[in-house]
């Protein structure tokens, strides 16, 4: 008879869900799906707020990628002011959201993925975690350590705070950037830049004894959607979008978060409240992107920064056009580090880093405005509309982690039918199918809400479990 293998929880992933595995007759993978859990109302509690509210309090949708919220928020409201934003104040949110992007992919890379590298996805469950790393590469877990630091660092040097920061705001920034805080982040980056090459060269080191997870952990053709600045050259804050196919041929460029947006729909499946968003002109098949480092390396022409362009011509060099392997999204977090801290040195040694004039002021002059920043796992869209008091009527978090959905449940259903053995099932096996959904570090916090009609049911249960009442409500 056919059965049914469930994965619950699924462990090392910021939120809650759960793997199911559908196999036939002969016990052999039919289909698999990964159910999101968790429910969130962020679009409904903020209903009413004013504008200049959202940057505070959509930074505490999430405590790990805080300022991806408040940034994209910031330059949605910088939308409703119909303003540009003064130099000063642009150059430092960017700086904010790579220091959010090192700290993120540090916390990621170390703490949640490098058990399975490092100590084997067959290892004992009790020592495949970071802890373990400690104790079988002390080096490893503090490189790790001290990213993450001197990430966290730069936040709270330069927003006032390390988490929920309320430092971005429509129209700039509320605090400027003092000479002393300057020089103490400059101070960090060579110890930050040598942790981030040797890691690279132990990641480099080790892919050789990773083929098989290369070619099965989400190994397949699909769009790839990411920010670059006008020339091609990768960029994380104020650029423009960029939408590239299997082939590395470019569909649209220099996309505004408005006009990227018209050109995505978003699928509801009853089995899970993440939605899965497409590229619509191609349907939810075909129109399947990836979004986040990988998708960022396969769309810029180059990084921009010395170190990190000489990592990325290695990693081009493993593919003949764009890496497909969803397994590369590791190797793609290390490099986005490199250039995050080269990136912030760069920015940091213009003379507009220290100036005083920050934030534009105006009044709400439209009532829709759409915002995005490039969040550690991707693209991140803010829109929001309002009333002419500048309060919110209709508001649409369209978060990355949704728009990796179909590609990750692509990539548990290809792991699952290469690893998974009815007859003989091993934790290992269904720690390769957790593994798959971590190469895409998914923010299940950040992303599911209540943007349209999500299906919902509720059971009334008995003392003795038996199910008193079910309510539902339909996609």
């Amino acid at each position: 008879m056919s059965k049914t293998i469930t994965i619950e929880p699924v462990s090392r992933v910021e939120g809650h869900a759960k793997i199911t595995i559908q196999l036939d007759d002969q016990g052999h993978v039919l289909d698999t799906r990964f159910h999101v859990l968790e429910f969130r109302g962020f679009e409904a509690f903020c209903e009413g707020r004013h504008f200049q509210e959202m940057p505070a309090i959509t930074s505490r949708i999430c405590g790990i990628c805080p300022v991806s919220h408040m940034l994209a928020s910031a330059d949605a409201g910088d939308r409703l002011l119909a303003v540009e934003i003064p130099d000063t104040a642009l150059l430092l949110r960017r700086v904010v959201n790579l220091a959010q992007i090192v700290q993120s992919h540090a916390l990621s890379f170390f703490y949640l993925s490098s058990p399975d590298m490092l100590l084997g996805y067959d290892a004992d469950p009790a020592t495949r975690n970071v802890l373990g790393v400690a104790r079988l590469n002390p080096e490893l877990a503090r490189r790790g350590i001290r990213l993450r630091q001197f990430g966290q660092s730069v936040i709270d040097i330069i927003a006032g705070k390390r988490i929920h920061p309320s430092w971005a705001v429509a129209g700039g920034v509320i605090a400027a950037l003092s000479p002393e805080g300057r020089d103490l982040i400059l101070a960090g980056l060579p110890e930050a830049l040598a942790t981030a090459t040797s890691t690279l060269e132990w990641f480099r080191g080790a892919l050789d004894n990773h083929t098989m997870e290369v070619d099965t952990f989400g190994h397949f053709p699909t769009l790839f959607l990411g920010m670059v600045s006008p020339d091609g050259t990768l960029e994380t804050y104020g650029g423009r979008l960029r939408l590239m196919d299997a082939t590395g041929t470019i569909i649209a460029d220099q996309l505004d978060a408005k006009a990227a947006k018209a050109l995505l729909a978003e699928q509801v499946e009853p089995w899970s409240y993440l939605k899965s968003p497409y590229y619509a002109p191609l349907g939810p098949v075909d129109g399947a992107y990836r979004v986040g480092p990988l998708a960022r390396l396969n769309v810029a022409d180059r990084c921009g920064t010395p170190l990190a362009d000489e990592e990325l011509h290695r990693f081009r060099a493993r593919a003949s056009g764009p890496v497909l392997a969803s397994f590369h999204y590791h190797y793609a977090r290390l490099i986005e580090i490199l250039y995050g801290l080269e990136r912030i040195g760069q920015l940091l040694d213009n003379a507009d880093a220290l100036g005083t004039d920050i934030l534009a002021r105006a009044s709400r002059n439209r009532t829709h405005g759409i915002g995005m920043s490039e969040a550690p796992r991707g693209t991140l869209f803010h829109d929001y509309t309002v009333d002419e008091n500048g309060l919110i009527t209709r508001l649409d978090l369209l978060i990355a982690t949704g728009q990796n959905n179909l590609a990750m449940n692509r990539t548990v259903t290809q792991i699952a039918k290469a690893f998974v053995d009815d007859a003989h099932l091993t934790e290992g096996m269904l720690n390769r199918v957790e593994a798959g959904i971590r190469a895409f570090d998914p923010c299940l916090s950040c992303s599911t809400h209540a943007a349209g009609t999500m299906p919902l049911v509720v059971d009334l249960v008995a003392a003795d479990g038996s199910v008193l009442q079910t309510l539902s409500r339909p996609s």
